[in-house]
């Protein structure tokens, strides 16, 4: 054999034993975002916004099995023909969503959205287009000063990279609480940080802990803010109830519009709690003071395409105050062309800016 060889060998006969098999080399390489497995014989990756096959695949069904126990172990979770679907993470933070048969047809399929290694932050997302200097020192100072901000957006739109740059801007002498499903949010320069994960129910079903018992939970830990990484249930109600009760907070969820993530809310809300609708907006108006919408285009690029001040309760209707939004101009080779504009009179509700002396 070759040196080449040899080397070669000795990377696979390693990541078979101690890493993820066949799926190692694609978690070293830092193109790759996304990385799908439809069984054994079928990998996808994608790469620049691309999705295409790669020509890997595990020597037998039996590996893959192998390789998801692994992943499940390192999350403290259990997968089995019980419980077949779990969410999990990579050391390194990456999310990883697991589905085994019966449920899967073709056998076990794993999904692994993978974080860039380094953090990504406001000054990048202004170089990449995302978002524009201006509307950044705007949002800024809407963090510094506490106000309850939502970022929602569809599917891999960028929410949780986007929150991750937003927390670069809490004070740091501020005793910041995460709650998440799995542990994703990256939040390095906060030295007064507790990361809350939620913990599956065991193989009997019981011992679970939801979001909702760690919000709650959360209130009696002295916190200046409170960051939700992801509302996709009954956990809303709890959330609402604690931006209601001076504490200050951010969270995302999925969404296609601004006006869309109020009866997403409206919807979760109903699914925890028995309660008149127009009780639950005026819990959402009096809540959330800014909703940031995000979205991928067909170039494959991600950008804040509005920022909208949540202004208050009128004729059983919340009302929206459009701060900025995105205004495309046309292509330019492949790529959309356009720019997030300031519109509308500006922010109303400026009471924690005066406050925070801003």
């Amino acid at each position: 054999m070759s040196l080449a060889e040899k080397k070669k060998l000795r990377l696979q006969i390693f990541a078979s034993m101690r890493g993820l098999d066949v799926l190692q080399e694609l978690i070293n390489d830092p193109q790759i975002t996304e990385i799908m497995v439809n069984g054994a014989d079928d990998i996808f990756v994608e790469q620049a916004g691309a999705i295409t096959k790669r020509d890997l695949c595990f020597d037998t069904r039996e590996k893959l099995d192998d390789v998801v126990q692994k992943i499940a172990a390192g999350s403290n979770r259990i997968i089995n023909e019980a419980s077949p679907i779990v969410d999990a993470r990579l050391s390194d933070g990456s999310r990883v969503n697991m589905i085994l048969p019966p449920i899967a047809i073709n056998g076990p399929v794993v999904t692994i959205r993978k974080f860039p290694l380094e953090t990504m932050t406001i000054e990048k997302l202004i170089a990449y287009g995302s978002i524009t200097a201006e509307a950044a020192e705007f949002l800024k100072k809407l963090v510094i000063a506490g106000y309850n901000i939502f970022v929602s957006g569809g599917t891999g739109s960028g929410k949780t990279t986007f929150l991750n740059a937003l927390s670069n801007f809490i004070p740091t002498d501020q005793r910041v609480i995460t709650i998440e499903d799995s542990a994703e949010l990256q939040l390095r320069k906060i030295p007064n940080l507790v990361s809350l994960e939620v913990r599956n129910a065991n193989v009997e079903g019981k011992n679970e802990i939801s979001i909702r018992d760690l919000i709650k939970a959360s209130l009696r830990m002295r916190p200046d803010r409170i960051i939700v990484g992801e509302v996709r249930d009954a956990a809303a109600i709890d959330m609402l109830q604690a931006l209601n009760t001076g504490h200050s907070g951010m969270s995302t969820g999925h969404a296609n519009s601004t006006v869309d993530i109020l009866s997403r809310l409206e919807t979760m809300v109903l699914l925890g709690a028995d309660i008149p609708l127009l009780a639950v907006r005026r819990q959402i108006a009096s809540a959330i003071d800014i909703i940031i919408q995000l979205s991928r285009f067909r170039d494959k690029s991600r950008k804040v395409v509005e920022i909208t001040e949540v202004a208050g309760f009128e004729n059983n209707e919340v009302v929206l105050n459009p701060c900025f939004r995105f205004v495309e101009k046309g292509e330019e080779k492949g790529r959309v062309i356009g720019e997030l504009e300031k519109v509308g009179e500006g922010l109303k509700n400026r009471e924690k800016l005066i406050s925070a002396g801003l």
